[in-house]
Protein backbone atom coordinates (compact mmCIF):
# COMPACT_ATOMS: atom_id res chain seq x y z
CA UNK A 1 0.00 0.00 0.00
CA UNK A 2 2.99 2.60 0.68
CA UNK A 3 2.41 3.40 -3.11
CA UNK A 4 -1.08 3.58 -2.89
CA UNK A 5 -0.99 6.24 0.26
CA UNK A 6 1.82 8.30 -1.17
CA UNK A 7 -0.07 9.33 -4.18
CA UNK A 8 -3.32 9.58 -2.08
CA UNK A 9 -1.78 11.43 0.48
CA UNK A 10 0.11 13.89 -1.48
CA UNK A 11 -3.33 14.85 -3.56
CA UNK A 12 -5.00 15.26 -0.58
CA UNK A 13 -2.58 17.73 0.92
CA UNK A 14 -2.47 19.63 -2.17
CA UNK A 15 -6.41 19.67 -2.33
CA UNK A 16 -6.59 20.98 1.60
CA UNK A 17 -3.92 23.90 1.38
CA UNK A 18 -6.17 24.87 -2.10
CA UNK A 19 -9.56 24.46 0.12
CA UNK A 20 -8.12 26.32 2.90
CA UNK A 21 -9.83 25.54 6.46
CA UNK A 22 -12.98 23.85 4.91
CA UNK A 23 -11.96 20.61 6.91
CA UNK A 24 -11.80 22.72 10.31
CA UNK A 25 -15.62 22.65 10.71
CA UNK A 26 -14.76 18.77 11.68
CA UNK A 27 -12.65 19.14 14.40
CA UNK A 28 -15.13 19.62 17.04
CA UNK A 29 -16.23 16.01 15.82
CA UNK A 30 -13.19 14.21 15.40
CA UNK A 31 -12.80 14.74 19.34
CA UNK A 32 -12.77 11.03 20.97
CA UNK A 33 -15.95 10.07 22.62
CA UNK A 34 -16.84 9.62 26.22
CA UNK A 35 -15.41 6.74 27.77
CA UNK A 36 -17.77 5.40 30.31
CA UNK A 37 -16.49 5.70 33.99
CA UNK A 38 -13.65 3.26 34.97
CA UNK A 39 -15.82 1.56 37.82
CA UNK A 40 -19.43 1.47 39.06
CA UNK A 41 -20.59 1.87 42.30
CA UNK A 42 -19.97 -1.63 43.61
CA UNK A 43 -16.18 -0.89 42.98
CA UNK A 44 -16.31 -3.14 39.29
CA UNK A 45 -14.18 -2.08 36.79
CA UNK A 46 -15.16 -1.49 33.33
CA UNK A 47 -14.89 -3.70 30.19
CA UNK A 48 -15.07 -2.41 26.76
CA UNK A 49 -15.03 -4.01 23.61
CA UNK A 50 -12.53 -3.47 20.72
CA UNK A 51 -14.95 -0.81 19.31
CA UNK A 52 -16.52 1.28 22.49
CA UNK A 53 -20.03 0.41 21.24
CA UNK A 54 -20.67 -2.30 24.72
CA UNK A 55 -19.13 -2.16 27.82
CA UNK A 56 -20.17 -3.74 31.14
CA UNK A 57 -18.83 -4.05 35.13
CA UNK A 58 -18.61 -7.69 36.17
CA UNK A 59 -18.51 -8.78 39.87
CA UNK A 60 -15.77 -11.42 39.33
CA UNK A 61 -13.28 -11.64 36.17
CA UNK A 62 -11.59 -15.18 35.62
CA UNK A 63 -9.15 -16.79 33.99
CA UNK A 64 -8.85 -20.27 34.47
CA UNK A 65 -5.07 -22.21 32.91
CA UNK A 66 -6.56 -25.62 32.91
CA UNK A 67 -9.68 -27.57 31.96
CA UNK A 68 -10.43 -28.34 35.64
CA UNK A 69 -10.37 -24.72 36.43
CA UNK A 70 -12.53 -23.71 33.95
CA UNK A 71 -15.57 -26.43 34.46
CA UNK A 72 -15.45 -25.27 38.40
CA UNK A 73 -15.82 -21.39 37.34
CA UNK A 74 -18.40 -22.26 34.74
CA UNK A 75 -20.47 -24.55 37.52
CA UNK A 76 -20.55 -22.03 40.20
CA UNK A 77 -19.30 -18.80 39.39
CA UNK A 78 -21.90 -15.84 39.56
CA UNK A 79 -24.42 -15.71 36.45
CA UNK A 80 -24.16 -14.62 33.97
CA UNK A 81 -21.13 -15.97 32.64
CA UNK A 82 -19.73 -15.07 29.80
CA UNK A 83 -16.76 -16.28 27.87
CA UNK A 84 -14.02 -13.01 26.27
CA UNK A 85 -11.73 -13.59 23.78
CA UNK A 86 -10.17 -10.25 21.97
CA UNK A 87 -13.51 -8.33 22.13
CA UNK A 88 -13.86 -7.87 19.01
CA UNK A 89 -17.38 -8.86 18.35
CA UNK A 90 -19.39 -5.42 18.07
CA UNK A 91 -22.39 -6.48 19.72
CA UNK A 92 -23.35 -7.23 23.52
CA UNK A 93 -22.71 -10.75 23.28
CA UNK A 94 -19.90 -10.11 25.95
CA UNK A 95 -21.47 -7.81 28.64
CA UNK A 96 -22.03 -9.53 32.19
CA UNK A 97 -23.04 -8.40 35.44
CA UNK A 98 -22.19 -11.61 36.83
CA UNK A 99 -18.51 -13.18 35.10
CA UNK A 100 -16.25 -12.64 32.38
CA UNK A 101 -14.05 -15.13 31.54
CA UNK A 102 -11.29 -14.85 30.13
CA UNK A 103 -9.35 -18.29 27.65
CA UNK A 104 -6.03 -16.56 27.44
CA UNK A 105 -4.73 -18.96 29.45
CA UNK A 106 -5.53 -21.98 28.08
CA UNK A 107 -3.89 -21.98 24.54
CA UNK A 108 -1.66 -23.48 22.52
CA UNK A 109 -1.11 -27.16 20.29
CA UNK A 110 -2.27 -30.12 22.25
CA UNK A 111 -1.46 -32.54 19.40
CA UNK A 112 -1.46 -33.32 15.76
CA UNK A 113 -1.58 -35.49 12.87
CA UNK A 114 0.89 -34.94 10.44
CA UNK A 115 -0.59 -37.38 7.90
CA UNK A 116 -3.92 -36.40 8.21
CA UNK A 117 -3.18 -32.86 8.50
CA UNK A 118 -5.34 -32.19 11.73
CA UNK A 119 -4.31 -30.17 14.97
CA UNK A 120 -5.83 -30.35 18.02
CA UNK A 121 -6.16 -26.81 19.45
CA UNK A 122 -7.05 -25.03 22.73
CA UNK A 123 -9.78 -22.97 22.45
CA UNK A 124 -7.94 -19.33 24.10
CA UNK A 125 -5.51 -19.79 21.06
CA UNK A 126 -5.42 -16.51 19.25
CA UNK A 127 -5.10 -16.88 15.41
CA UNK A 128 -2.30 -14.29 15.29
CA UNK A 129 -0.47 -16.68 16.86
CA UNK A 130 -1.72 -19.92 15.71
CA UNK A 131 -1.12 -19.09 12.28
CA UNK A 132 2.54 -19.82 13.27
CA UNK A 133 2.17 -22.73 15.90
CA UNK A 134 0.40 -24.79 12.84
CA UNK A 135 3.37 -24.06 10.46
CA UNK A 136 5.38 -25.18 12.65
CA UNK A 137 4.35 -28.23 11.78
CA UNK A 138 3.47 -28.14 8.69
CA UNK A 139 0.05 -27.10 8.46
CA UNK A 140 -1.94 -24.30 8.02
CA UNK A 141 -6.16 -23.01 7.89
CA UNK A 142 -7.54 -23.66 4.61
CA UNK A 143 -8.74 -19.80 5.11
CA UNK A 144 -8.94 -17.00 7.46
CA UNK A 145 -10.69 -13.71 8.35
CA UNK A 146 -9.11 -10.15 7.45
CA UNK A 147 -8.55 -10.03 11.42
CA UNK A 148 -6.55 -12.37 13.01
CA UNK A 149 -6.47 -11.17 16.84
CA UNK A 150 -9.37 -12.87 17.64
CA UNK A 151 -9.29 -16.03 19.87
CA UNK A 152 -9.86 -19.57 18.24
CA UNK A 153 -13.42 -20.16 20.35
CA UNK A 154 -14.42 -16.15 19.92
CA UNK A 155 -13.89 -16.97 16.09
CA UNK A 156 -16.08 -20.19 15.95
CA UNK A 157 -18.86 -18.57 18.38
CA UNK A 158 -19.94 -15.99 15.90
CA UNK A 159 -19.22 -18.27 12.39
CA UNK A 160 -15.93 -15.60 11.94
CA UNK A 161 -14.53 -16.67 8.11
CA UNK A 162 -12.83 -15.47 5.27
CA UNK A 163 -13.34 -15.59 1.65
CA UNK A 164 -13.36 -17.99 -1.57
CA UNK A 165 -15.08 -20.04 -3.63
CA UNK A 166 -15.51 -23.97 -1.87
CA UNK A 167 -14.13 -22.49 0.81
CA UNK A 168 -15.98 -22.51 4.53
CA UNK A 169 -16.26 -20.57 7.36
CA UNK A 170 -13.63 -21.21 10.17
CA UNK A 171 -16.00 -23.91 12.06
CA UNK A 172 -16.16 -25.46 8.71
CA UNK A 173 -12.87 -27.14 9.65
CA UNK A 174 -14.26 -27.94 13.11
CA UNK A 175 -14.01 -32.27 13.28
CA UNK A 176 -14.57 -32.09 17.13
CA UNK A 177 -14.60 -30.34 20.04
CA UNK A 178 -14.63 -30.73 23.83
CA UNK A 179 -17.29 -28.29 25.64
CA UNK A 180 -17.51 -27.46 29.70
CA UNK A 181 -21.58 -27.12 29.60
CA UNK A 182 -23.36 -24.89 31.90
CA UNK A 183 -23.18 -27.97 34.71
CA UNK A 184 -19.02 -27.96 34.65
CA UNK A 185 -19.42 -31.04 33.13
CA UNK A 186 -16.92 -31.52 30.13
CA UNK A 187 -18.07 -33.47 27.18
CA UNK A 188 -16.37 -34.36 23.90
CA UNK A 189 -19.21 -33.91 20.60
CA UNK A 190 -18.42 -34.69 16.70
CA UNK A 191 -20.34 -35.84 14.24
CA UNK A 192 -20.37 -39.22 16.08
CA UNK A 193 -20.53 -38.17 19.54
CA UNK A 194 -23.33 -36.25 21.12
CA UNK A 195 -23.70 -35.15 17.67
CA UNK A 196 -26.56 -32.55 18.45
CA UNK A 197 -24.94 -30.88 20.79
CA UNK A 198 -21.58 -30.63 17.65
CA UNK A 199 -24.25 -29.27 15.15
CA UNK A 200 -26.01 -26.50 18.07
CA UNK A 201 -22.67 -25.61 19.82
CA UNK A 202 -20.50 -25.10 16.34
CA UNK A 203 -21.20 -21.49 15.86
CA UNK A 204 -22.70 -21.16 19.54
CA UNK A 205 -22.44 -17.51 20.34
CA UNK A 206 -21.16 -18.52 24.25
CA UNK A 207 -24.46 -19.97 24.78
CA UNK A 208 -23.66 -23.85 25.14
CA UNK A 209 -20.98 -23.58 27.73
CA UNK A 210 -17.31 -22.78 27.39
CA UNK A 211 -14.90 -24.44 24.38
CA UNK A 212 -11.58 -25.82 26.22
CA UNK A 213 -10.32 -27.65 23.10
CA UNK A 214 -10.77 -27.62 19.42
CA UNK A 215 -9.77 -30.42 16.36
CA UNK A 216 -9.12 -28.87 13.36
CA UNK A 217 -8.99 -30.38 9.99
CA UNK A 218 -6.17 -28.25 8.28
CA UNK A 219 -4.36 -28.39 5.10
CA UNK A 220 -0.36 -28.39 4.52
CA UNK A 221 1.83 -24.80 4.46
CA UNK A 222 0.48 -23.58 0.67
CA UNK A 223 2.34 -20.88 -1.00
CA UNK A 224 -0.03 -18.17 -2.59
CA UNK A 225 0.69 -14.64 -4.62
CA UNK A 226 -1.68 -12.25 -3.08
CA UNK A 227 -2.94 -9.07 -5.23
CA UNK A 228 -4.60 -5.94 -4.65
CA UNK A 229 -5.20 -3.98 -7.74
CA UNK A 230 -7.38 -0.62 -8.23
CA UNK A 231 -10.38 -1.47 -10.74
CA UNK A 232 -13.87 0.27 -11.52
CA UNK A 233 -16.47 -0.55 -9.45
CA UNK A 234 -19.02 -1.43 -12.08
CA UNK A 235 -16.63 -3.58 -13.94
CA UNK A 236 -16.24 -6.01 -10.35
CA UNK A 237 -19.92 -6.07 -9.78
CA UNK A 238 -20.12 -7.12 -13.27
CA UNK A 239 -17.26 -9.70 -13.51
CA UNK A 240 -17.64 -10.69 -9.56
CA UNK A 241 -19.30 -14.41 -10.48
CA UNK A 242 -16.62 -15.12 -12.49
CA UNK A 243 -13.66 -13.29 -10.41
CA UNK A 244 -15.35 -15.75 -7.37
CA UNK A 245 -14.75 -18.84 -9.59
CA UNK A 246 -11.45 -18.14 -11.54
CA UNK A 247 -8.98 -17.14 -7.73
CA UNK A 248 -8.82 -19.40 -4.90
CA UNK A 249 -9.11 -15.77 -2.71
CA UNK A 250 -11.53 -13.52 -3.83
CA UNK A 251 -12.59 -10.34 -2.32
CA UNK A 252 -13.23 -6.23 -3.14
CA UNK A 253 -13.77 -3.24 -1.35
CA UNK A 254 -15.84 -0.74 -2.34
CA UNK A 255 -14.34 2.59 -2.43
CA UNK A 256 -17.83 4.82 -1.91
CA UNK A 257 -17.73 8.09 -3.97
CA UNK A 258 -14.62 7.35 -6.14
CA UNK A 259 -15.91 4.96 -8.60
CA UNK A 260 -13.15 2.49 -7.71
CA UNK A 261 -12.60 -0.66 -5.69
CA UNK A 262 -9.62 -2.72 -4.64
CA UNK A 263 -9.67 -6.04 -5.81
CA UNK A 264 -8.02 -8.49 -3.61
CA UNK A 265 -6.70 -12.42 -4.67
CA UNK A 266 -5.29 -15.09 -3.38
CA UNK A 267 -4.02 -17.94 -5.73
CA UNK A 268 -1.74 -20.99 -5.29
CA UNK A 269 2.16 -20.25 -6.56
CA UNK A 270 5.53 -21.87 -6.91
CA UNK A 271 7.20 -18.16 -7.36
CA UNK A 272 9.99 -17.06 -5.15
CA UNK A 273 9.12 -15.36 -2.04
CA UNK A 274 7.83 -11.70 -2.03
CA UNK A 275 7.17 -11.25 1.60
CA UNK A 276 4.51 -8.20 2.13
CA UNK A 277 5.73 -4.73 3.31
CA UNK A 278 4.29 -2.86 5.79
CA UNK A 279 0.19 -2.25 6.34
CA UNK A 280 -0.11 1.32 5.17
CA UNK A 281 -3.92 0.44 4.98
CA UNK A 282 -4.68 2.37 8.00
CA UNK A 283 -2.69 5.31 6.18
CA UNK A 284 -4.91 5.41 2.91
CA UNK A 285 -8.09 5.53 4.94
CA UNK A 286 -7.81 8.43 7.24
CA UNK A 287 -6.15 10.08 3.82
CA UNK A 288 -10.26 9.02 2.64
CA UNK A 289 -11.55 10.31 5.41
CA UNK A 290 -9.84 13.71 4.94
CA UNK A 291 -11.17 14.04 1.10
CA UNK A 292 -14.44 13.70 3.29
CA UNK A 293 -13.45 16.25 5.22
CA UNK A 294 -13.20 18.62 2.79
CA UNK A 295 -15.71 17.51 0.14
CA UNK A 296 -18.60 15.94 1.57
CA UNK A 297 -20.80 18.98 0.65
CA UNK A 298 -19.46 18.40 -3.42
CA UNK A 299 -19.80 14.47 -4.00
CA UNK A 300 -18.91 15.72 -7.73
CA UNK A 301 -15.47 16.92 -6.73
CA UNK A 302 -14.56 14.24 -4.36
CA UNK A 303 -14.82 11.51 -7.02
CA UNK A 304 -13.02 13.47 -9.24
CA UNK A 305 -10.37 14.10 -6.62
CA UNK A 306 -10.07 10.72 -5.81
CA UNK A 307 -9.53 9.39 -8.94
CA UNK A 308 -7.08 11.88 -9.63
CA UNK A 309 -4.96 10.49 -6.85
CA UNK A 310 -6.10 6.93 -8.04
CA UNK A 311 -4.44 6.95 -11.19
CA UNK A 312 -2.16 4.72 -12.47
CA UNK A 313 -1.41 3.18 -9.52
CA UNK A 314 0.70 -0.54 -9.67
CA UNK A 315 -0.92 -3.64 -8.44
CA UNK A 316 0.65 -4.56 -5.77
CA UNK A 317 2.12 -7.90 -5.22
CA UNK A 318 3.30 -10.10 -2.22
CA UNK A 319 3.95 -13.91 -2.53
CA UNK A 320 4.32 -16.13 0.96
CA UNK A 321 2.43 -18.22 2.86
CA UNK A 322 -0.89 -18.37 2.89
CA UNK A 323 -1.56 -17.94 6.54
CA UNK A 324 0.78 -14.63 6.69
CA UNK A 325 -1.04 -13.19 3.72
CA UNK A 326 -5.03 -13.41 4.41
CA UNK A 327 -5.53 -11.30 7.53
CA UNK A 328 -4.31 -7.98 8.05
CA UNK A 329 -3.66 -5.51 11.15
CA UNK A 330 -6.68 -2.58 11.28
CA UNK A 331 -5.41 -0.77 13.83
CA UNK A 332 -8.27 1.93 13.04
CA UNK A 333 -11.43 1.11 14.91
CA UNK A 334 -14.82 1.08 13.66
CA UNK A 335 -18.10 -0.32 13.91
CA UNK A 336 -19.53 -2.91 11.42
CA UNK A 337 -22.40 -4.40 10.07
CA UNK A 338 -22.36 -7.48 8.29
CA UNK A 339 -24.80 -9.46 6.53
CA UNK A 340 -24.62 -12.51 4.64
CA UNK A 341 -27.08 -12.74 1.36
CA UNK A 342 -27.51 -15.77 -0.83
CA UNK A 343 -24.83 -15.46 -3.50
CA UNK A 344 -27.57 -14.51 -6.87
CA UNK A 345 -28.39 -11.59 -4.51
CA UNK A 346 -24.89 -10.49 -3.25
CA UNK A 347 -24.46 -8.08 -6.63
CA UNK A 348 -27.66 -6.33 -6.76
CA UNK A 349 -27.96 -6.04 -2.69
CA UNK A 350 -24.40 -4.01 -2.96
CA UNK A 351 -25.43 -1.70 -5.80
CA UNK A 352 -28.48 -0.89 -4.15
CA UNK A 353 -26.52 0.07 -1.05
CA UNK A 354 -24.03 1.88 -2.67
CA UNK A 355 -26.56 3.82 -4.01
CA UNK A 356 -28.28 4.98 -1.14
CA UNK A 357 -24.81 5.69 0.83
CA UNK A 358 -23.89 8.06 -2.20
CA UNK A 359 -27.35 9.75 -2.17
CA UNK A 360 -28.26 9.68 2.00
CA UNK A 361 -25.04 9.32 3.65
CA UNK A 362 -22.20 11.41 1.99
CA UNK A 363 -19.96 11.64 5.43
CA UNK A 364 -19.29 7.92 4.76
CA UNK A 365 -15.32 7.44 4.11
CA UNK A 366 -15.11 3.27 4.80
CA UNK A 367 -14.78 1.01 2.26
CA UNK A 368 -18.10 -1.44 1.61
CA UNK A 369 -16.18 -5.39 1.68
CA UNK A 370 -17.88 -7.71 -0.21
CA UNK A 371 -16.60 -11.81 -0.11
CA UNK A 372 -17.96 -15.16 -0.67
CA UNK A 373 -18.28 -17.93 1.41
CA UNK A 374 -19.03 -21.40 1.33
CA UNK A 375 -22.03 -23.39 2.60
CA UNK A 376 -22.12 -25.78 5.47
CA UNK A 377 -23.94 -27.65 8.12
CA UNK A 378 -23.80 -26.23 11.45
CA UNK A 379 -27.43 -25.04 12.95
CA UNK A 380 -26.50 -21.71 13.50
CA UNK A 381 -24.17 -20.78 10.91
CA UNK A 382 -25.22 -17.80 8.79
CA UNK A 383 -23.88 -20.28 5.84
CA UNK A 384 -26.18 -23.06 7.01
CA UNK A 385 -27.46 -24.92 3.72
CA UNK A 386 -26.40 -21.81 1.00
CA UNK A 387 -23.57 -20.34 -0.59
CA UNK A 388 -23.28 -16.32 0.29
CA UNK A 389 -22.11 -13.24 -0.34
CA UNK A 390 -21.18 -11.14 2.76
CA UNK A 391 -21.58 -7.78 2.25
CA UNK A 392 -19.71 -5.40 5.29
CA UNK A 393 -20.31 -1.74 5.89
CA UNK A 394 -17.91 -0.03 8.54
CA UNK A 395 -18.16 3.51 10.50
CA UNK A 396 -15.06 4.83 12.11
CA UNK A 397 -15.83 4.69 15.97
CA UNK A 398 -16.09 8.55 16.53
CA UNK A 399 -19.13 8.72 14.26
CA UNK A 400 -22.56 7.83 14.11
CA UNK A 401 -23.70 4.59 12.72
CA UNK A 402 -27.12 4.90 12.07
CA UNK A 403 -27.63 5.45 8.71
CA UNK A 404 -26.14 1.52 8.69
CA UNK A 405 -30.00 0.55 10.25
CA UNK A 406 -31.92 3.33 8.01
CA UNK A 407 -30.13 2.74 4.75
CA UNK A 408 -28.31 -0.38 4.57
CA UNK A 409 -29.71 -3.08 6.93
CA UNK A 410 -33.32 -3.23 5.18
CA UNK A 411 -31.70 -3.93 1.59
CA UNK A 412 -29.55 -6.96 3.58
CA UNK A 413 -32.64 -7.82 4.71
CA UNK A 414 -35.03 -7.68 1.59
CA UNK A 415 -32.46 -10.11 0.27
CA UNK A 416 -32.40 -12.42 2.54
CA UNK A 417 -29.40 -12.15 4.63
CA UNK A 418 -28.28 -13.73 7.58
CA UNK A 419 -26.61 -11.17 10.06
CA UNK A 420 -22.91 -11.85 11.18
CA UNK A 421 -22.97 -13.09 14.79
CA UNK A 422 -20.61 -10.95 16.03
CA UNK A 423 -21.86 -7.52 13.96
CA UNK A 424 -24.74 -4.86 14.66
CA UNK A 425 -27.86 -5.94 13.61
CA UNK A 426 -31.53 -5.32 15.16
CA UNK A 427 -32.77 -8.59 14.58
CA UNK A 428 -34.67 -10.56 17.62
CA UNK A 429 -36.18 -14.26 17.80
CA UNK A 430 -38.75 -14.08 15.92
CA UNK A 431 -37.13 -12.73 12.69
CA UNK A 432 -34.10 -15.51 13.65
CA UNK A 433 -36.51 -18.43 13.49
CA UNK A 434 -37.56 -17.79 10.04
CA UNK A 435 -33.81 -17.25 8.83
CA UNK A 436 -32.30 -20.33 10.33
CA UNK A 437 -34.16 -23.42 9.54
CA UNK A 438 -33.03 -25.27 12.26
CA UNK A 439 -33.28 -22.64 15.07
CA UNK A 440 -35.68 -24.49 16.81
CA UNK A 441 -33.53 -27.47 17.14
CA UNK A 442 -30.61 -25.09 18.37
CA UNK A 443 -31.75 -23.69 21.10
CA UNK A 444 -33.90 -27.15 22.17
CA UNK A 445 -30.36 -28.24 22.85
CA UNK A 446 -29.12 -24.87 23.83
CA UNK A 447 -32.06 -25.50 27.00
CA UNK A 448 -31.06 -29.15 27.46
CA UNK A 449 -27.55 -28.24 28.52
CA UNK A 450 -28.14 -24.95 30.20
CA UNK A 451 -32.00 -24.74 31.59
CA UNK A 452 -31.00 -22.34 34.44
CA UNK A 453 -29.75 -19.88 31.82
CA UNK A 454 -26.52 -19.38 33.50
CA UNK A 455 -25.04 -18.42 29.83
CA UNK A 456 -27.31 -16.11 29.33
CA UNK A 457 -27.15 -11.97 28.91
CA UNK A 458 -29.70 -9.41 27.41
CA UNK A 459 -28.68 -9.92 24.40
CA UNK A 460 -28.94 -13.98 24.14
CA UNK A 461 -32.40 -13.41 25.92
CA UNK A 462 -33.02 -10.71 22.92
CA UNK A 463 -31.52 -13.43 20.11
CA UNK A 464 -33.45 -16.80 22.13
CA UNK A 465 -36.27 -15.02 23.56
Amino acid sequence: MTTRRKVLAGTVGALALGAGGLAGRRAWLDREPPAPPASDGRGHGVWANWSGTEHCYPALRAAPASEAELAELVRSAPAPLRPVGAGHSFTALVPSEGTLLSLDRIEGLVTHDASAHTTRVRAGTRLSALGPALAAVGQEMPNLPDINKQSLAGALATATHGTGKGLTALHGQVTAMRIVLPSGEAVECSRDQRAELFHAARVGLGAFGVLSEVTLQNQPLTRVKKSVRLVDTDWVLGEWPALAEKHRNAEFLVLPFTGKSALIVHDPSDEPVRPRGPDNDSQTLMDLKRLRDLFEFAPGLRRRAARMAMRNLPEEIAIDEGWKLLSNERPVRFKEMEYHVPIERQVEALREIIRRIESEARDVFFPIEARIIAADDAWLSPFHGRESGSIAVHAWYKEDNAWMYRLVEPVLREAGGRPHWGKLHSLGRKELAALYPMFAEADAVRRSVDPAGRMMNPFLHRIFG
